[in-house]
């Protein structure tokens, strides 16, 4: 059965959002993000550019993070972009303090950041990746043994 919703159209003015929206530390996003060493990479992408001439650049985070988004999302330039622009999680993996309904750049910035950011420097990324991966498997493994033998102890000292 179906009931049709008597319900007012709703607007995006409308549309109330929680005031104290924190982000999961749970988020995909978000663990990729703690697994990045983000500023040891940082100065050889810095090498790319002139201290003297030229705009400013991206940093190196938002555009890292722009194509491992676009690879992760199988999405075009400009789908990765909007992404990017209407999701808080993806804002904060691009390193940035807080949300804005703003894009952090042109799709056009993308075809800049795969020619700045070569293959090599993407695998010596992802090296680093799961290498940090595991020593935070190994530390949260170690960490459930000890919690489960303090466990296993304390209750043989009740009996």
């Amino acid at each position: 059965m179906y009931r049709k919703s008597s319900q007012s159209p709703i607007t995006p003015e409308s549309f109330e959002l929680p005031v104290a929206i924190k982000l999961s530390p749970d988020n995909r996003w978000v663990i990729m993000a703690e697994l990045i060493p983000w500023s040891e990479f940082e100065e050889q992408y810095a090498e790319k550019f002139s201290a003297t001439m030229g705009a400013p650049a991206k940093p190196f985070r938002t555009a890292l993070g722009a194509l491992i988004i676009k690879e992760q999302l199988q999405a075009s330039d400009r789908e990765t972009v909007e992404q990017i622009k209407e999701n808080p999680y993806l804002q904060y993996f691009l390193g940035k303090a807080e949300y804005s309904n703003e894009a952090p750049f042109e799709p056009s910035m993308m075809v800049y950041f795969r020619e700045r950011i070569e293959m090599d420097l993407v695998k010596k990324i992802n090296q680093k990746m799961v290498q940090n991966f595991r020593e935070k498997s190994e530390e949260s493994d170690k960490a459930k043994k000890k919690k489960n033998w303090k466990e296993k102890n304390s209750k043989t000292k009740e009996r």
